[in-house]
């Protein structure tokens, strides 16, 4: 996932934009882990993980974003799919003693108390709290100088219906939030899909929309 809009306060409300290879399987949300019993996502079907996983019982969700920085050693790599997973169920932020095997990430913790930050450059791990109000996290982390924050934010903080934000036709520009780039293979680099969750005391609610329903690869 490239973008991620977070807003505090008695609802939580997140949308998580997700940028990828359009020829990489996904599916939409539902229960797909065993493992992480309760815990809905899109499912990446080359690694199996998600990008984003909301845990309804826990009024928790967890979101992943690709970082920048040292990538880890190949003969050791493992997905990040899973920390998000792992995240929402546990309610707990990975030990950085165990994130050497990973490339660099954005992994955002949230739930009604606080909403978490910890990035990883393939070096060190960084953890912050996310500031009252709304923001925005990208491959940057929280990036005031990022052309896409720059662009957007001020739109989400105003902004009661973010699902207008997500119609914009797909651009290549690098302020762009609904992104589409055609790679020098000729592969196709674009927003899929988006997930918007809102989190209450009263209950998790959360809508997907799959951005490539009526578009060509």
């Amino acid at each position: 996932m490239c973008t991620l809009i977070v807003r505090t306060g008695r609802r939580l409300s997140l949308m998580g934009v997700r940028d990828e290879l359009a020829d990489r399987p996904w599916e939409g949300p539902g229960e797909h882990w065993p493992d992480y019993p309760g815990v809905i996502g899109g499912r990446d079907l080359k690694a199996g993980g998600t990008w984003l996983a909301v845990n309804p019982a826990d009024r928790r969700a967890a979101a992943l974003l690709n970082g920048r920085g040292r990538a880890a050693d190949e003969r050791t790599k493992v997905s990040r799919g899973d920390l998000a997973l792992r995240a929402a169920y546990t309610g707990e932020l990975p030990a950085e003693a165990g994130l050497r095997d990973y490339d660099p990430f954005h992994l955002v913790l949230a739930d009604l108390a606080r909403v978490r930050l910890l990035s990883w450059d393939g070096e060190r791990a960084a953890v912050s709290e996310l500031p009252q109000g709304t923001s925005m996290v990208v491959n940057t982390g929280l990036d005031p100088g990022s052309e896409r924050v720059v662009a957007y934010l001020p739109r989400f903080r105003d902004s009661e219906r973010w699902g207008e934000l997500i119609k914009a036709e797909p651009s290549t520009d690098p302020g762009a939030l609904i992104v589409r780039h055609e790679l020098p293979d000729g592969r196709i680099f674009a927003s899929l899909s988006v997930m918007e969750v809102e989190i209450a005391r009263e209950g998790v609610t959360y809508d997907f929309t799959d951005l490539t329903a009526d578009r060509d690869g």
